[in-house]
């Protein structure tokens, strides 16, 4: 599952309270070149690597996806979702929308969201809200993710996150509906199948 969103529009949240409610859900670690910030955990919340070791990955084909976002390099590692998946677990990716194209084309069973904020003023409210930025970086953080909700309609599905449990709750259901489509049942189902067919 990618999930997408601008920046303040409370996709990290609600991935974490997936997570808390379907336990075998796993959350991809990305590689970033951003600055490690008080309470990042290396291998936690961001594989922390630099520039050169991160171009190099990109050389040898090591990423699914990655992009620069806001002057950062970020990137969705191979290896990273290839074990979760290949032992039968659900993994979602945390990434903007430029990711969630690349990522579409290598997997083409993926279904992706993008979570809306209910307003411009509730985004700018959150984005200040984080007292991390000035005015200056609000100011371009807003522009940005202007550009970015202009990519919705390349998504799957649309959650507008104005109702916080309402919003998990949606995103739940995604998850558990992509569960029962026949393509991902037919090993499980292969025995009674064959019963039920069985003249």
């Amino acid at each position: 599952m990618i999930v997408a969103a601008p920046s303040g529009a409370g996709k990290t949240s609600l991935v974490r309270a997936l997570v808390e409610r379907e336990p075998e859900v796993f959350v991809s670690v990305s590689h970033t070149t951003r600055p490690q910030r008080p309470g990042d955990v290396d291998g936690k919340h961001y594989h922390f690597i630099d520039e050169d070791r991160f171009r190099a990955m990109v050389s040898a084909g090591e990423f699914v996806e990655h992009a620069n976002v806001f002057g950062n390099l970020y990137g969705t590692s191979i290896a990273a979702i290839r074990e979760p998946l290949d032992a039968g677990h659900d993994i979602v990716l945390e990434i903007d929308w430029q990711g969630a194209q690349q990522v579409r084309k290598q997997f083409k069973d993926a279904i992706s969201v993008f979570i809306l904020p209910p307003s411009k003023a509730t985004l700018l409210e959150r984005l200040s809200a984080r007292g991390q930025d000035d005015a200056a970086v609000i100011e371009k953080r807003m522009a940005s993710a202007v550009a970015e909700m202009s990519h919705y309609d390349e998504f799957d599905f649309v959650i507008v996150n104005d109702r916080f449990e309402l919003a998990v709750a949606e995103l739940t259901a995604l998850l558990r509906a992509d569960r029962l489509r026949q393509g991902r049942r037919a090993e499980e189902l292969a025995p009674l199948i064959a019963e039920l067919l069985n003249q």
